[in-house]
């Protein structure tokens, strides 16, 4: 069997399981929903955007990209649990190739990343988020949204192969929450204090956060500095840095697993 074909079935079990117990993604994207209502509309009138515009259409594509850094815990807490149970290990006997098994959680998770997504696109909307771009040029946003979320999935598979237990959990949100709130999802860097701003802007969130703004035709809250000059290179360049870093280690991870 084919490694493609082998993650292809794998990606299958994976979304099968959601189909039977949906309420992982569901609470994920509540959470996600949640952040973006309590921000927007409870912290927003007292947050002021650098450059002029409304916050909710500044705090939108941010969220957006908080959400897709959001999703690691969940595919390291689902490697940790198939290497814990020994399900892993089975999948290491059959006659499929190594990459086979990240491949299938990749699979999965970036399908319900997709989702996801669409979802949060369509509540902006509703609440008065606008697309001023062109079509091509939102595209290319959404794009480096799903990017950034694809290369972060190979943090939390090699995290999920590392730590086989809770501790996969606890070392995702050691790792998320500070690099997703040091950054300029929520905020501009330019509202902090100069050396915290300075390491916000080179963030890799911060980068497609403000990518997808510029892209979207939306504030980016950023009026000078490497954000203003390079965000979409940044956006591109950040993620493939964590897949060539990431991949090998996911990789070598995998086959030093052990019962």
């Amino acid at each position: 069997m084919t490694t493609v074909r082998a993650g292809w079935i794998l990606t299958q079990r994976s979304l099968a399981h959601w189909v039977r117990e949906p309420w992982g993604p569901i609470f994920g994207l509540m959470f996600s929903i949640m952040l973006l209502l309590v921000f927007g509309f409870l912290f927003g009138g007292a947050i002021t955007v650098p450059g002029g515009g409304d916050y909710i259409t500044f705090l939108l594509p941010g969220m957006l990209a908080l959400g897709m850094m959001f999703g690691v815990e969940a595919t390291a807490t689902a490697m940790a649990a198939d290497a814990r149970k020994g399900i892993t290990d089975r999948f290491r006997s059959m006659p499929i190739g190594s990459a086979s098994v990240a491949l299938g959680r990749v699979g999965a998770d970036m399908t319900n990343s997709a989702a996801e997504l669409l979802v949060l696109i369509l509540g902006g909307l509703a609440i008065g988020w606008r697309i001023t771009s062109d079509p091509q040029a939102a595209a290319l946003a959404v794009l480096l949204l799903l990017l950034l979320r694809f290369s972060v999935l190979w943090i939390g598979i090699f995290v999920g192969l590392t730590f086989r237990g809770d501790g996969a959990t606890a070392a995702v949100q050691v790792l998320v929450w500070p690099i997703g709130f040091l950054s300029t999802a929520i905020v501009s860097a330019e509202t902090m204090p100069g050396w915290l701003g300075a390491i916000a802007a080179w963030n890799p969130l911060s980068a497609t956060a403000t990518a997808s703004r510029e892209l979207f035709g939306n504030p980016t809250g950023t009026t000078g500095g490497v954000l203003a000059d390079h965000a979409v290179w940044l956006a591109i360049g950040w993620p493939l840095l964590i897949i060539a870093v990431f991949m090998p280690l996911s990789a070598r991870a995998y086959r030093r697993l052990r019962n």
